[in-house]
């Protein structure tokens, strides 16, 4: 058995995971993709130069690493369809929200090893980040292969079964709230007098170097934030009318819904 990847439901995450697994060296023949429209089979093949195809049990046939990108409802049905076809020794990753190692085993052949991941959007320009957590039969070796997959869509953590769900909620959908960051910021900006396109680009240039700045520097993101604001000052005021709007209260209360309704989806 090659290291042939299989990615078993190529839409929006698919196809960023693909993106970024080619952008760090794998090769478009190394690779084969599944889609259910033939549209949407030749469009990736144009564009990233893979095999694609229509039936999921042939595009695992010898596969050592086995990508489920369908929606959550779809995995169990999927994962009894490739169940006799994979090789042995194949590991199987799924990116879907709430389904557990646990439920994933079960629709699989027993010994077979599987991986939880939760990958987010910036993948598809190698800036995202991947949870991966192992199931009962996955070794180190097995994770060393997944980390290296998914290595050039951005950072890769290890974590455990239990912390999937809220790691979902924070950076599964965390892009959703950021962009809603920025989206705000440029509306306020425009409400100020500036003009969209001016008032766009402070907002997102300003959330970019921001993180930037938090990730290289390596200091807690309170004291950059006491180092930028003056005493009684503008930015004082600003963060002081969104403490008095419960900001910190709503990223909170948006953790925990999502983290319950990831839950609920792997229930």
């Amino acid at each position: 058995m090659t290291e042939r990847v299989a990615i078993l439901g190529t839409g929006n995450m698919g196809e960023a995971i693909l993106a970024g697994a080619l952008g760090a060296g794998w090769s478009p023949g190394e690779i084969v993709a599944t889609v259910r429209a033939s549209e949407r089979g030749a469009a990736l093949r144009e564009r990233f130069g893979v095999v694609t195809l229509t039936d999921n049990a042939a595009a695992v046939a010898g596969a050592a690493l086995v990508v489920v990108a369908v929606k959550p409802k779809g995995v169990p049905a999927l994962l009894g369809e490739i169940g006799r076809s994979l090789a042995d020794g194949a590991v199987v990753v799924s990116v879907a929200a709430g389904v557990t190692t646990p439920a994933m085993e079960s629709e699989l052949p027993a010994g077979t090893p599987v991986v939880r991941t939760m990958p987010n959007t910036p993948a598809q320009i190698g800036a995202g980040i991947t949870a991966v957590a192992p199931g009962t039969a996955a070794t180190d070796a097995h994770l060393a292969l997944v980390e290296r997959f998914l290595g050039g869509t951005g950072d890769v953590v290890r974590v455990a079964e239990k912390d999937m769900d809220a790691v979902t909620a924070l950076s599964g959908g965390g892009p959703a709230y950021v962009f809603l960051v920025i989206e705000a910021m440029t509306e306020a900006g425009v409400h100020a007098g500036l003009t969209r396109d001016v008032a766009a680009r402070l907002a997102q240039q300003t959330v970019l170097g921001a993180a930037r700045l938090t990730v290289e520097s390596g200091e807690h993101p309170a004291i950059l934030r006491e180092k930028v604001t003056s005493p009684a000052g503008t930015t004082a005021a600003g963060l002081r009318a969104l403490e008095d709007a419960g900001v910190r209260a709503a990223f909170l209360a948006a953790i925990a819904a999502a983290r319950t309704r990831s839950e609920q989806l792997g229930a």
